[in-house]
């Protein structure tokens, strides 16, 4: 292990004092969130809305934030308030937060909001022919080099790598994993029956899988192998087997029931691949990347480059697949890797075959705000 930690070093190193040493115009700029302050009455549907189911989302938020600045004084504030009484929850907002609208660098106020949830599988801990396709624990084989301390500029950045002889390359994609690459064997949690479920699994991050003994066990991301996010159902518009009005997580897995024969194939165009852990106990919603259970319909994964985590967000759009307008007071619990953006959000629709039904469905235009200490 000393050995391997030293190799990590070394890598990290080399990264640094070669291509970036030699190139550093090629690390990335420091992003800069692009906030305008506003006031409540611009926020819309906040004076008709109830903010008190956001509210105590916030109050748990501030079990993971509320002694770091600048919330430690916020957070000591809403212990204080009523939470049922709707007029003082307002006041609160009113009196320790400012507003400010999110848009992105050329003044667009409106961007891309989609949903996720919690699927079911039905799964074993051994394999069978009926339970083939396995969801693994981190491969022992993988190298983590964290750039944020080696410099500024890669806070956000992370490599993902394996040793072939003395030479560091990429991890095993997809694809290389299912033809069976990798030190994976061993490392199997549980075996499901349907990839695609299993693939839907890997873009949601979280998932139960439920036993024959009736035993339902949440899992949830550990780790990725490093390879970028490609959307199956981008891919799918492209080669005309769907239109845009028709893509959903629904439509795309009736897509793979009716082509079986090439579905592995489709999956494999993206070459993310997600590791598991299992969760102990009985857990009803996992954590999100703030480490507090998210709240269905009231979590909200955001690009923490522009949100800070922790942080209500007021959100204006409308209900999948509708104009319905969906108005409310969220909270910044999580991020994603295809969540990217200054105006950007993913919706946590919940559990279960009701959340599905939302999230796979919810590909909607909509407008967000942040809620930030007053002075901040």
């Amino acid at each position: 292990m000393k050995t391997l930690s030293r190799l990590v070093v070394s890598v990290a190193a080399v990264l640094l004092g070669g291509c970036l040493a030699v190139a550093p115009d090629l690390a990335p700029p420091e992003a800069q969130p692009v906030r305008v302050t506003t006031t409540f009455d611009q926020l819309e549907g906040w004076a008709e809305g109830d903010p008190r189911p956001g509210f105590e989302v916030f109050l748990n938020s501030c079990q993971a934030i509320g002694r770091r600045d600048p919330w430690v004084e916020v957070c000591a504030a809403a212990r204080e308030v009523d939470a049922v009484d709707r007029i003082a929850v307002l006041r609160f907002f009113h009196t320790h937060f400012q507003p400010h609208r999110l848009q992105k660098p050329d003044g667009e106020v409106g961007g891309l909001i989609t949903g996720y949830y919690v699927p079911n599988l039905r799964g074993s801990r051994t394999p069978s022919e009926r339970y083939a396709w396995p969801l693994h624990a981190p491969p022992e084989d993988m190298l983590v080099v964290d750039l944020r301390t080696l410099h500024p500029g890669l806070s956000d950045y992370q490599l993902r790598g394996r040793l072939e002889g003395r030479r560091v390359v990429p991890y095993y994609t997809r694809a290389e994993i299912a033809a069976g690459k990798g030190a994976l064997a061993g490392r199997e949690l549980f075996w499901v029956e349907d990839p695609v479920e299993l693939f839907f699994l890997h873009i949601q991050g979280s998932g139960r899988i439920h036993l024959e003994n009736g035993e339902g066990i949440m899992v949830n991301y550990a780790d990725m192998n490093g390879h970028p996010y490609r959307s199956i159902g981008r891919l799918l518009l492209e080669r005309g087997a769907m239109t845009r009005d028709q893509m959903s997580m629904q439509n795309i897995r009736a897509w793979a029931q009716a082509n079986p024969d090439s579905t592995q194939a489709l999956l494999n165009e993206n070459p993310r691949y997600i590791f598991f852990r299992e969760l102990p106990g009985e857990v009803e919603n996992p954590p999100g990347a703030l480490g507090i259970p998210l709240t269905p319909r009231y979590s909200l994964a955001v690009d923490p480059r522009f949100v800070p985590l922790g942080a209500p967000v007021f959100l204006a759009t409308t209900w999948p697949m509708e104009e319905r307008p969906l108005r409310q007071l969220m909270g910044a619990q999580d991020t994603g890797g295809a969540i990217k953006g200054e105006v950007r959000g993913d919706f946590y629709w919940g559990l279960g075959e009701e959340g599905g039904h939302y999230a796979g469905r919810m590909r909607q235009q909509g407008r967000m705000w942040v809620l930030l200490p007053r002075g901040d």
